[in-house]
């Protein structure tokens, strides 16, 4: 019989195409909008009733003659719980997510539904998971239809991560915008359509898309969601440092900001360098009254607290419920003296650096441009004799300054690891010496020779490294897989041989460096951590201290040469020592030479003064923005000073600009213990996460049971199941057809199944929206439902008897789903409310028989589900007593409906009570309407144990 979607509301259930669906409220007369059931969005089809036959359906009881036993009436339980993607809660998301969120990262969740157009900036402490708070946040704000897509932007070498975590955690499959990915990109796009109209999820590179022409065509096509990952280098600031890059990248983030129905969530873990004036610019992109407000006052902090969120490690490690951080971070020194040819080269060096430092000829411009080749040219040199050989071989960066402005700009960025670098991706080159252009010259004569002996060093020792070839191995021993990291590519690929002639073939040693594009770094080391039978050392540069993810694979870091910057290390120790570390401990050591020249001055200005602050305060503070200069000022007094000693040391230098650098960094420490109490987030309360968490945990469920059930289902179906690792390998061969089928294209011919994240190569992730996970759990809730399926086809049965201990009278299991009918209010005044069809899926239990059912409370049902059977119940004694449970579900009308109306009050109540916390008045404009009578997917019997 043909019908129309007149006669259908939204949530009523129809049969089209061989299989149950359920009307959604899109829906018009001649065009009918279904959903499977339990199926989500995305399986969404468009019927036409004229063309296609649509009848009304009825969900059946189960058939007594089907039964089965307790195992595989667990599995359709949790088929149903597992393949759920509608559910009705006001967290839409939940339904899609692969990771489960720990209490504290729901907190920036929750105060992003608080506001109607979301502006936030999440300053949470390195390795707590900033990406998968932003994430949260975005997966819900496309669930609930509130945005129309995502950007993020980031820097390149970071694209593909986000990429990988928005698809795995998420469900969000963005495509990579970058120099490489343009052209196969545009080779889709139709008439004047552009990246931006075409792909509604992007991830762009920041510093590619901030060009002009670039940026505008962005702004025309860009989504009203926008992430901006590392936004503290999109702020201006009273330093006037980063030059055209960061006012380019400053006026891209302020230009997307400027629509004020846009959603801008800000990720940084360092939101001011010291600088106030930067910290405000950051914060009004997101409220431009807080570049000025005052801060001191209520008023000013009640602002903030409404949009930024900063928590250390300390804040949230117990909050609500432990999170597993390391114990501690082990940090300790290891001093090493340069041989005797090295001190040789040393010294002559510095003599050579002193001479052309104090000459005049060329006047200001040429001696600054010396002096910043001189100090290239030592910190080198500390570094390894091959960074040293390669700096005197390449031209300075400042060598064709115009004017002594302009030298020292480009001689601090090519020299000091400064936190506004054009960009990362040449952080590891050398910054070269040579400041002559003519090759014949005395000078560059001087320098190759330099040059050639430098060469010479590795053949003759090198305390430096033959110090970290023990330290290396003394932490192999120990436990702990390393990260060793250095300044240059040409240290980087120094150490990596040495290590890897030095460790033998028992380790793998790789190499990752800024000569690696940024797409294939993380598979160099995937490659270097694929083999478990060889304990892996990384040696890698500063393009790997941002954001890359190493905890899963090592848990110590070397500083092979000493940052200029503490922000530096705390960035490179902040890959291993972060959220997601199993190890309970990780371990840091800095390698510095006592009589190199640099090390002293880094160690004694900058690095034990901030490691006091972290012990002391709990938290790092960053250092102030001045102590580049101090830095170079002492540097420059070394190397100018008429009186400097022949034993280059600190001491008399710089005294009192050290002493106000420190004073003014123990004043920034006080301030951030002030402020962490001042800013502190109590607009969100622990109760108030409980209450949500407690609903997200309970819709997702478990990970152990998605695992077992994975397990227990692959098994069920033919599939040779083998344990390994942390999850199982599964054979695929032996499957039913249409499960295959469901698989993804190419699926191998036996699944690697894991239940931690990151999984290896060529690994599943054990959770709920895996597509083999998925696939398994559709199969066996519709297998359950179609008899014309073989019996050893079907894993689970609707319907069964057990005899257990656990019960003294006959108690009946019901699983019954229900459907709801929700009309929702959206962001915007003027638009029309949302309407939408939820189902949710509620274990019943009974004791008596139907016409008499006493009903059990919540917890009662929840320790039936753990209930073991005790004894044996024959099929011809199990048929006659379902068939009089089954025959009598009538009885039990009154009670489903009063539930399925309980459900919709309470599900009412939640998403009243989610947006009357934002202050939206909208009691009124929400309803949930239950769609009756509710299906009841399953009847269980348990019998207590026989007496004599």
């Amino acid at each position: 019989m043909t019908v129309t979607a007149e006669r259908f509301e939204p949530g009523t259930l129809v049969r089209a195409r061989g299989r149950e669906w359920v009307v959604l409220p899109e829906s018009e007369p001649e065009l009918l909008v279904l959903r499977p059931l339990g199926g989500s969005d995305e399986e969404r089809a468009a019927v036409l009733p004229d063309l296609e036959e649509v009848t009304s359906a009825t969900f059946a009881y189960p058939d007594p003659a089907d039964a089965g036993n307790a195992s595989r009436a667990g599995l359709l339980r949790t088929a149903l719980r597992i393949g759920f993607r509608s559910t009705g809660g006001p967290f839409r998301s939940l339904g899609g997510l692969a990771v489960e969120p720990r209490p504290y990262q729901l907190v920036p969740l929750l105060m992003a539904l608080r506001q109607d157009t979301v502006r936030l900036l999440i300053a949470d402490d390195v390795g707590i998971g900033k990406t998968v708070e932003s994430g949260l946040i975005a997966a819900e704000l496309l669930a609930q239809g509130d945005a129309d897509g995502l950007a993020v932007l980031c820097s390149p070498a970071l694209a593909e991560q986000w990429q990988r975590e928005l698809a795995e955690k998420f469900g969000i499959a963005a495509e990579l915008v970058l120099p490489g990915t343009v052209r196969r990109l545009e080779r889709d796009l139709v008439g004047a359509q552009s990246i931006f109209d075409r792909y509604r999820h992007v991830v762009v590179s920041t510093d590619y898309i901030k060009r002009p022409e670039l940026r505008d065509q962005f702004l025309r096509g860009a989504p009203n969601l926008v992430i901006v990952d590392e936004a503290h280098s999109c702020v201006l600031d009273d330093s006037n440092r980063g030059g055209r890059s960061r006012m380019l990248r400053h006026e891209l983030v302020g230009k997307l900001a400027a629509r004020d129905d846009r959603h801008l969530i800000l990720v940084t873990a360092t939101p001011h360098s010291g600088k106030d004036a930067g910290f405000r610019n950051l914060v009004g992109l997101l409220d431009e009254r807080l570049e000025t407000v005052d801060l001191d006052r209520v008023e000013g902090r009640e602002l903030l607290a409404r949009h930024f969120v900063q928590r250390r490690r300390v804040d949230i490690r117990r909050f609500l419920e432990d999170t597993p951080f390391p114990e501690d971070r082990e940090s300790t020194e290891r001093a090493y003296r340069l041989t005797g040819d090295y001190r040789s080269l040393f010294d002559d060096v510095v003599a050579y650096a002193r001479q052309t430092v104090r000459d005049p000829i060329g006047g200001q411009v040429r001696q600054r441009v010396r002096y910043w080749s001189a100090l290239a040219l030592l910190r080198a040199l500390a570094s390894s004799p091959q960074a040293a050989a390669a700096t005197l071989r390449t031209r300075a960066a400042n060598a064709d300054a115009a004017d002594a402005d302009e030298a020292d700009a480009l001689g601090r960025a090519a020299v000091l690891d400064l936190p506004d670098d054009e960009t990362q991706e040449s952080v590891d080159l050398v910054p070269g010496a040579e400041t002559e252009a003519d090759s014949g010259s005395p000078e560059r004569r001087r320098l190759m020779a330099f040059a050639r002996r430098a060469e010479a060093l590795a053949a003759k020792g090198d305390n430096k490294l033959d110090l970290l070839v023990k330290e290396v191995k003394t932490l192999l021993g120990d436990g702990f897989n390393p990260v060793v990291f250095c300044r240059y590519i040409d240290t980087a690929e120094y150490v990596a041989d040495r290590l890897t002639a030095a460790l033998g073939k028992a380790f793998a040693v790789g190499c990752v460096t800024g000569a690696l594009p940024p797409e294939e770094r993380s598979e160099r080391i995937k490659e270097l951590t694929a083999d478990p039978k060889r304990r892996p050392v990384l040696v890698a540069t500063d393009c790997l201290s941002e954001g890359v993810n190493l905890q899963e694979h090592f848990q110590a870091v070397v500083h092979y040469d000493l940052a200029w910057n503490p922000t530096r290390h705390e960035q490179r120790e902040g890959r291993v020592d972060r959220f997601g570390q199993r190890a309970p401990k990780v371990r840091a050591v800095m390698i510095y030479g006592t009589d190199n020249r640099i090390d002293e001055i880094v160690l004694k200005v900058l690095l034990r003064k901030h490691e006091q602050i972290r012990k002391a305060l709990g938290v790092s503070v960053p250092v102030p923005d001045r102590s580049d200069d101090v830095l170079q000022t002492i540097a420059q007094e070394l190397l100018i000073a008429p009186d400097a000693p022949e034993q280059l040391t600190i001491e008399g230098f710089g005294t009192e600009l050290r002493a106000e650098l420190h004073e003014e960094w123990d004043s920034a420490a006080k301030k951030e213990k002030e402020s962490r109490t001042k800013y502190a987030q109590r607009g969100i309360q622990p109760a108030e996460v409980a209450a949500e968490l407690a609903e997200i945990r309970a819709s997702l469920g478990a990970p152990d049971e998605v695992a077992g059930f994975a397990h227990a289902g692959f098994a069920a179906l033919g599939a040779d199941v083998v344990p390994n690792g942390d999850g199982f390998d599964a054979t695929t061969g032996g499957l039913p057809l249409p499960l295959r089928d469901a698989f993804p294209a190419g699926y191998p011919a036996t699944l690697a199944l894991r239940r931690e994240l990151p999984t290896p190569a060529r690994a599943a992730h054990l959770d709920r929206t895996d597509p083999y996970v998925s696939a398994l759990a559709r199969y066996v809730l519709e297998s359950a439902l179609d008899r014309t399926v073989p019996a050893d086809q079907r894993p689970a049965r609707r319907a069964g008897v057990m005899r257990t201990s656990a019960v003294t009278k006959r108690t009946t299991l019901l699983l019954v789903r229900f459907r709801l009918h929700l009309t929702l209010p959206t962001r915007t005044a003027d638009t029309e409310p949302r309407r939408m069809v939820a189902e949710e899926a509620r274990l019943l239990a009974f004791r008596g028989a139907p016409t008499a059912a006493e009903w059990l409370p919540d917890e009662e049902v929840a320790k039936l589900l753990e209930a073991m059977p005790t004894g044996n119940v024959l099929p011809e004694a199990a048929a006659p007593l379902l068939e009089r449970v089954i025959g009598n579900l009538g009885a039990l009308t009154a009670h489903l409906d009063a539930t399925a109306d309980g459900l919709a009050e309470a599900l009412r109540t939640s998403h009243i009570r989610v947006r009357e916390a934002a202050g939206q008045r909208v009691r009124r404009q929400i309803t949930v309407t239950a769609q009756k009578p509710a299906d009841v997917l399953g009847v269980y019997v348990y019998l207590p144990e026989a007496t004599s």
